[in-house]
């Protein structure tokens, strides 16, 4: 993983930020030493520069320096506390936040999807051969084929959707396609491939309060590669929950691994052990029609042990 955050926030000094792109320069060419020199020249210049205390609590800790990484990681964060970088996710991997987990802040989701935005589809289906929505497809398809009802749907909400993979697996068997996603920049990706009816751009759970409030419903949900950024899902899928039709489907993803509770992946990813994930869904009225354990992408070459769900209401 790149030391330097995909979202640059520019320091304002512009000796400061050039100090920076050479550290970078440095990073990437395996001269740790030297970018963290260059690093501590433009905090020098510019002590406010969160970008540079994030790189450097980067660089500290694969020194092994990790009290210097954390500290540089709370400094981020206390200059930046939207948390663009996502400091605070590392800082619990650093267990220098208490025994807490935090919620994936919002801003790092919206610049590091942003930021991907261009590259996403190619990097996800070369690079880490991802197919959770062909296993998504699959394990609809079964769920209609043994409860007796064809496989289609009126209208189908899809979180998190992207630049509208999971949308392009289910279009020819939905009637009315809504997606919503944090990332504008996905957004347009998925508005260009012409799949939806109706594209919001939001938070997802301000989202599905909104459809609650509303009172609409829908006869499936997805949620593909998504679930991975929230750390408790009982909010999520009691969300989903209460915007799910009367015999729908609520349909998603979601890492996994074989300790309890909720585990953050180096990956920055949320793995959830199968007990948490039924409680979730037990918690919210919903019943497990399926739940299989698969791998729905790969990691450095090995496959990510993941969780494909279909549940529906009680």
């Amino acid at each position: 993983m790149a030391a330097f955050p995909a979202h640059f926030l520019s320091s304002g000094d512009l000796i400061a930020d050039r100090r920076f792109a050479w550290a970078k320069a440095r990073e990437e060419a395996g001269d740790f030493d030297a970018a963290a020199d260059l690093l501590d020249q433009a905090l020098e210049l510019a002590p406010g520069f969160a970008s540079a205390w994030f790189a450097l609590g980067e660089i500290r800790k694969r020194r092994g320096d990790h009290a210097g990484a954390a500290a540089a990681f709370g400094r981020a964060l206390q200059i930046d506390p939207d948390d663009h970088h996502g400091a605070s996710l590392h800082l619990a991997r650093l267990n220098a936040g208490g025994n807490a987990i935090p919620e994936v802040p919002a801003a790092f989701m919206r610049a590091l999807f942003d930021q991907y935005a261009s590259e996403f589809d190619k990097a996800l289906t070369e690079g880490l051969n991802y197919r959770a929505p062909q296993l998504l497809l699959v394990a609809v398809e079964a769920a209609c084929r043994n409860g007796g009802q064809r496989m289609r749907f009126g209208s189908m909400l899809d979180l998190g959707c992207g630049t509208g993979l999971a949308g392009a697996a289910f279009r020819p068997h939905v009637d009315w396609l809504i997606g919503v996603d944090i990332s504008p920049g996905m957004t347009a990706k998925a508005r260009a491939k012409g799949l939806y009816d109706r594209l919001i751009f939001a938070d997802i759970l301000a989202h599905l309060a909104a459809e609650r409030d509303a009172g609409a419903l829908h006869n499936l949900i997805v949620a593909a590669d998504v679930l991975v950024y929230f750390n408790n899902l009982a909010a999520i899928v009691a969300a989903a929950a209460r915007v799910l039709a009367p015999g729908g489907f609520f349909a998603f993803t979601t890492e996994t691994h074989e300790g309890a509770g909720v585990m953050l992946r180096e990956t920055l990813r949320y793995a959830h052990d199968m007990a948490h994930a039924r409680a979730a869904l037990a918690g919210a009225g919903l019943r497990v029609i399926s739940m299989d354990k698969t791998s729905t992408r790969t990691e450095k070459g090995d496959p990510v042990p993941g969780l494909v769900v279909v549940a529906s209401h009680r």
